[in-house]
């Protein structure tokens, strides 16, 4: 019985803080690099977004520009689009295409 009550107490707690790093969206916060937001980069530190005020290379040598253009490490150009966001590892993350009105 205390081996279930443990059990279920690590399993509630595990699921509290999953949940509190979501937003509204159900998509994980991301405290650490740039995305694209009302047509403007903006660079994310510490939970607080600023304005992108200039070029930027990612720990992967991924070069994002205050345009939003991006050159991957391999050399591939491709431009970031409204709510996508990339980490400072150079993990891409594709905004949700919803809330353009595709499905």
């Amino acid at each position: 019985m205390k081996t279930l009550l443990k059990t279920v107490a690590i399993a509630f707690l595990s699921l509290s803080f999953v949940a509190a790093n979501l937003t509204a969206d159900d998509k994980p916060m991301m405290k650490e690099g740039v995305m694209m937001k009302e047509g403007k980069m903006m660079m994310m530190k510490d939970g607080t977004s600023m304005p992108m005020k200039e070029e930027m290379t990612m720990k992967d040598g991924t070069k994002v520009m205050t345009d939003g253009a991006v050159t991957m490490k391999d050399g591939k150009k491709m431009k970031m689009m409204e709510g996508d966001m990339m980490t400072m590892n150079g993990m891409m993350m594709k905004g949700d295409m919803k809330k353009d009105g595709m499905k």
